[in-house]
């Protein structure tokens, strides 16, 4: 990772813990993300604002995953872990391979979702829960 980059999660991690402490995003907390982030996280609200955002936690574990909606017409939903990984095309594409951005568009909605509380949740067994990451 290069320092800039280390820089820009450093920034990211602390503007979270302000939203996470406050219960909200303000303009400027969205504003410092947008900078940091760009289009994506522009891409990040409009699937929290639709609803797109699902907490899955298995019992009696209290593990947990997230399935983030897709854009597209096929409305994919990919398992997402919000600070490492993400089953979409791009988290593979453009930063595990060409590293050309610092997270996808999905984990900052799932970011976002925690933080804000803005999530439906779902509890499943952690057979369950393990059954769904076998897919990966």
């Amino acid at each position: 990772m290069s320092v800039t980059a280390g820089v820009a999660l450093a920034v990211a991690d602390a503007v979270w813990a302000e939203i996470r402490s406050a219960g909200q995003a303000s303009d400027e907390h969205l504003s410092i993300l947008e900078a940091l982030f760009g289009k994506n996280m522009v891409r990040a609200c409009k699937i929290l604002d639709e609803g797109g955002v699902r907490r899955v936690t298995g019992a009696p574990s209290g593990r947990s995953l997230f399935l983030v909606m897709g854009e597209s017409r096929r409305k994919e939903e990919y398992i997402c872990f919000p600070e490492h990984l993400c089953t979409c095309y791009s988290f593979f594409y453009d930063i595990v391979g060409r590293g050309e951005q610092l997270c996808c568009k999905h984990q900052l909605a799932a970011r976002l979702a925690e933080a804000v509380s803005k999530h439906q949740d779902i509890e499943v067994t952690d057979e369950e829960l393990a059954h769904m990451l076998a897919k990966l």
